[in-house]
């Protein structure tokens, strides 16, 4: 029987992911300012983007496989330099030039300041190249996460009950993507699901049995109807939307297999709901295959639309409020949308949005299982781990249920803490046992994502701090700036003749090791920024001299001519950059909701939800409704 249902899956999952080509975006009507702008755009790229790419860049990142370094070419733009593929190529451009990373050092032909300058002023316009297209719809495999949350809420079993499955592998910095279907482990935990929901396989009809699939029928009634019934009910909780007579079909057809083998009403209804948890419709999140013809962007009907807001807020399946606004045809409403967000963001289930956003943007899923010297951090126990941890999760939280401002994670006076956490603070006086509470924080230093031990624990090695780690994070994570990777074959600090560092504070050995040409560049925006949180230690205690005994000087300029001297200052400029803040955060949340990478018309797309934010204050609430009522999250491109 496990070896049936292993072929039908594996079959109907090949169906599922083949699908048809991506169906050609039709051209939209335009304005005549937009088709002027276009133009410009083009214009400029003919005239002074072709040849500054031909002269200093196709050497090296050509069409043939010889002439393409890095994995970059250049000469496939020239045909559609607005296409969507190539945004990420054209924003590590714009930072290679900006840092003049690029050409190299070493190349025969440089730009002028002024090139780089028209180059560095293009870039950002491409954009305007884009059609309206909402992208494609992600074909995906719920994450181990939210399979385990579904079935917890299909069947009232623990989402441990899923343990066995693999961790997902991060795809676009969210663990959200495809990943191979282990047939044989779905059944194995659908046979487990249902022994915690039901009872043993032989056991007699449980009170939970009645709760799901109604009373039993009597011996002599039609015990297909009754199936018919339960397929219809159970399997359009399961796979979020009503389903094909076609589907009640096949599942009534393993009803009667079991009949068949001569399984009594319980068992085979049994099997039956086995095969719902271990089909392609309850695994992956699927658009309709019912599609208007002729056309090439439709907007989501309302269960696709319910099931992309419940993983997206709750990682899990939408509940019955959400199933009804579906079924009656009303949830793809505006205001009905709104009212929807603000009661799941109230809701406890929301914090899945940090458990599955927040972790990756702010990149701390590694904290609780990463190694630190124990004879320099004996403190970093699992309880602590656990502390830092809960500290952003908190925080995050607060700001999203408080519908605080976005500038908040950078800029705050207040965290979570414990007695552990708050020794870590230099607290420990003021607060007692180990349950978190919100504390008020006077230390200017502190409040914000930059000063927190999770964090600055994260951006450091095992047994010392890293300028580097730390600017890359605040740079990357909070500015939303694309860092170049470093050099091939660039020494480690521990590889400097020791001795001769011996006396050297880590600024003066990091500063010594960038005075090599071809890191210079990058290390002189990286490295003031890491250098201005250096007094916060490996596990985010503050001090005042580093490990050798040298005072911390935490003082840095920043490209522009800022200039800092503590974190608090430096926390202050970066508060300051609040559009660069505020629309990173929005390109991020975009992109997971969406469960893609962002393209060409979504920069449209995020211009229109800063337009919004910027008229209330960049409250985090307001951001993720934008994001729920956008042309992405509810139209998807024809497959």
């Amino acid at each position: 029987m496990t070896k049936t249902f292993a072929n039908w899956l594996t079959v109907a999952v090949v169906v599922q992911l083949i699908g048809s080509p991506t169906a050609r975006v039709d051209a939209q009507d335009e304005s005549p300012e937009s088709q002027a702008r276009r133009a410009a755009v083009l214009k400029s790229f003919r005239d002074e983007i072709t040849p500054f790419l031909k002269t200093y860049c196709l050497d090296c990142h050509g069409k043939n496989n010889r002439e393409k370094q890095g994995d970059v070419s250049f000469q496939s733009t020239f045909g559609r330099p607005g296409a969507g593929e190539f945004r990420k190529q054209w924003q590590q451009a714009l930072v290679n030039v900006k840092t003049h990373a690029m050409p190299p050092k070493d190349a025969k032909k440089q730009p002028t300041d002024e090139e780089r300058q028209k180059f560095m002023e293009w870039v950002p316009t491409v954009k305007f190249l884009s059609q309206p297209d909402p992208g494609a719809f992600v074909i995906r495999r719920l994450t181990k996460v939210e399979y385990g949350n579904t079935l917890r809420d299909l069947l009232g079993v623990e989402p441990t009950v899923a343990a066995q499955l693999p961790d997902d592998v991060p795809g676009e910095g969210y663990l959200n993507t495809i990943s191979p279907l282990l047939s044989e482990q779905y059944l194995e935990i659908a046979n487990e699901a249902l022994n915690r929901a039901l009872g043993p396989k032989n056991g007699p009809p449980t009170e939970r049995q009645k709760q799901l699939f109604g009373e039993a029928p009597a011996p002599d009634s039609d015990l297909r109807m009754a199936a018919s019934k339960v397929a219809g009910s159970f399997a359009r909780t399961a796979f979020r939307r009503p389903l094909s007579d076609d589907e009640v079909d096949v599942l009534l057809r393993v009803f009667d297999l079991g009949q068949e083998n001569k399984l009594t009403y319980s068992e085979s209804l049994r099997l039956m709901v086995k095969a719902v948890l271990v089909s392609p419709q309850f695994l992956f999140i699927t658009p309709d295959k019912e599609t208007p013809s002729g056309q090439s962007i439709v907007p989501l009907d309302d269960h696709q639309l319910a099931s992309r807001l419940s993983y997206f807020l709750w990682s899990t399946m939408p509940d019955a409020e959400l199933a009804g606004l579906a079924d009656n045809g009303k949830l793809h409403e505006p205001d009905v949308l709104k009212t929807q967000v603000k009661r799941m963001i109230d809701d406890p289930r929301s914090q899945a949005l940090f458990d599955g956003f927040g972790v990756q943007w702010l990149g701390i899923a590694g904290l609780k299982e990463k190694n630190f010297d124990p004879a320099k951090f004996p403190q970093m126990n699992v309880s602590l781990r656990i502390a830092m941890h809960d500290e952003v999760k908190l925080f995050f939280e607060s700001i999203m249920r408080e519908n605080r401002s976005i500038i908040a994670f950078v800029d705050s006076d207040y965290s979570f803490l414990n007695e552990q956490l708050a020794k870590v603070y230099g607290l420990e006086t003021t607060i007692t046992g180990p349950q978190m509470r919100k504390v008020q924080l006077t230390d200017a230093n502190r409040g914000g994502v930059l000063g927190m031990p999770g964090i600055l624990a994260m951006t450091s090695f095992p047994e010392r701090t890293s300028a580097v780690k730390r600017g890359v994070w605040v740079l990357e994570q909070v500015l939303g700036e694309r860092v170049p990777p470093a050099p091939a074959n660039v020494p480690a600090l521990e590889k400097q003749d020791q001795k001769e560092v011996a006396k050297l504070t880590l600024r003066q050995r990091t500063e010594l090791h960038r005075s090599d040409a071809v890191c210079a560049n990058c290390h002189k925006i990286l490295d003031p920024i890491g250098f201005g949180l250096e007094n916060f230690d490996a596990i985010g205690r503050w001090r005042d001299k580093d490990d050798s005994g040298g005072p911390i000087d935490a003082a840095g300029e920043l490209p522009d001519g800022q200039r800092f001297t503590t974190p608090k200052e430096l926390k202050a400029i970066i508060a300051a950059r609040k559009t660069e803040v505020v629309r990173n955060l929005t390109e991020k949340l975009l992109s997971y909701s969406l469960c893609r990478p962002l393209e060409g018309y979504d920069e449209f797309v995020v211009d229109r939800v800063m337009e919004s934010l910027s008229k209330d204050d960049n409250r985090m609430q307001t951001l993720i409704t934008e994001v729920v009522l956008s042309y992405p999250f509810t139209h998807r491109r024809v497959r």
